[in-house]
């Protein structure tokens, strides 16, 4: 028996609850969590923006210590320090075959599983995957990667999911270059990371924005160099902070209509947006087709960063290990898992940066 964080419905307030775990099957890993991040992600699953079977047990970005090994895994061994993938890649679909691992079609094939029991005995599933919101869980070993060493396990948690989708919106998708301004809205956990990012990238200026004023020293701490509070001129602001001409960049962290119609005009002729947050369906933005021409802007989706987890945790591990990225830096909170539910009354709130759950 563990404690677990399930959602039972969607629209259902979260339960923290015993489950009871199997051991490790052919090809599972079983792995004691030190922390998990507490995501936007996972509070679109408990609203329906996002859907998984349910009742579910929630989080997905986590790392642990492996306490056994199924049969046939080799890559870990009980003691093992893990980051866990909640998005693992088949290797074979033809966006793996090209190279886009990010957009596996079978990636979150495993949400279906069975992968837990309540005490009354009703199934429970993963909810992205891995089911990180639990003091233990059995994930398929494609779902664990090594911890870099010297990383702290609980701050390597935050690589999981906020710092690989951070990192990657700028370096993969965005491709920022040396001196290009970058805009990125939304100050949480992942904007936190893309700010980071981007002046890793050699980005200047770097201008923040967020709708909480009390988001401007954890932005500026980050890396940015202006931060502009969010309204009705907030491309305008961004514009004149930019030589009047609008961000190289812009990196939506938001995933609401209005942000991301903000996010492009806020780009000058030419310029690159890119889209991390996830907005529901009835988030609907317009263009209307001559400024489609006229602007020449590009707008793009990003999924995971665009990042390959096995090929980007030991660059972004050694830019830790280098001081250039801080992680510490993107928790506000350490709570319990009890704490989750208030974590997403904050995130809702626009409040802090990253929870963590830490055990």
């Amino acid at each position: 028996m563990v404690r677990a964080a399930i959602l039972p419905a969607v629209g259902a307030p979260l339960e923290i609850r015993d489950i009871v775990l199997p051991e490790p099957g052919p090809g599972q890993v079983r792995v004691r969590l030190a922390a998990a991040g507490v995501c936007h992600s996972d509070l679109s699953l408990t609203d329906g923006t996002m859907r998984v079977p349910v009742p579910a047990v929630l989080g997905h970005e986590g790392a642990g210590t492996v306490l056994a090994v199924g049969e046939g895994v080799s890559h870990v061994s009980p003691g093992d320090g893990v980051v866990l993938n909640w998005a693992p890649s088949c290797g074979e679909c033809h966006h793996c075959r090209i190279g886009e691992v990010w957009l596996c079609a079978k990636a979150l094939t495993g949400v279906g599983a069975v992968h837990a029991h309540d005490a009354d005995g009703n199934e429970l599933h993963p909810g992205l995957n891995v089911a990180a919101f639990a003091e233990e869980t059995v994930v398929a070993a494609n779902c664990v990667l090594p911890a870099p060493a010297g990383i702290p396990l609980a701050e390597a948690a935050l690589l999981g999911c906020a710092v690989l989708t951070g990192y990657g919106a700028v370096h993969h998708n965005a491709r920022v270059r040396p001196g290009e301004s970058v805009a990125v809205f939304g100050v949480g956990g992942v904007g936190l990371a893309a700010l980071q990012a981007a002046r890793i990238a050699g980005a200047g200026p770097i201008v923040a924005v967020d709708v909480s004023p009390a988001k401007e020293e954890l932005a500026r701490a980050a890396g940015a160099t202006e931060f502009v509070l969010a309204s009705d001129t907030t491309a305008k602001q961004i514009r004149g902070l930019t030589g009047g001409q609008g961000a190289d960049v812009a990196v939506e962290c938001v995933g609401r209509a209005a942000t991301i119609r903000t996010a492009w005009e806020s780009t000058r002729r030419g310029g690159r947006t890119t889209v991390v947050g996830i907005g529901g369906k009835d988030q609907q933005v317009a263009f209307h087709a001559l400024e489609i021409f006229h602007f020449a802007r590009t707008l793009g989706g990003c999924v995971y960063g665009n990042s390959d987890p096995a090929r980007d945790l030991p660059v972004i591990a050694e830019h830790v290990r280098a001081g250039r990225l801080d992680l510490g830096s993107l928790v506000t909170d350490r709570i319990t898992l009890d704490g989750i539910p208030a974590a997403f009354d904050a995130m809702v709130a626009g409040k802090g940066g990253r929870s963590l759950v830490v055990f």
